[in-house]
């Protein structure tokens, strides 16, 4: 996994990933008084403005749904192979090959 600029040494989730924006833009929203300070105890926590913590939700909701649509583009494809005994022993048996010789594929 490559770093970002000024990230030595931390690996971020992809959520938590600086993003290179072309244009920032401003959208205001409504909340009810209870989620505005639902909001403002998570800014509270540990973010630095309540923008903050909504685009990390809204990166966090884009990963969900980047999610998904792999676990459904898998299903709907036609199986490979089937998992069954042989097809585990076969990837343990690569697992600690790769390990003993420190390759990944």
């Amino acid at each position: 996994m490559t770093q970002p600029q000024g990230y030595r040494g931390i690996c971020l989730p992809i959520f938590a990933k600086p993003r290179r924006l072309a244009t920032v833009g401003t959208m205001n929203i409504s909340l009810p008084d209870e989620l505005r300070d639902f909001v403002e105890e998570q800014v509270k926590r540990g973010y630095g403005t309540s923008s903050e913590y909504v685009r990390e939700l809204i990166r966090r909701d884009q990963d969900r749904l980047r999610v998904r649509n792999l676990l459904i583009a898998g299903a709907a494809s036609p199986p490979a192979a089937p998992a069954d005994g042989t097809y585990f022993k076969k990837l343990r048996n690569r697992l600690r090959a790769e390990r003993m010789t420190g390759r990944r594929r």
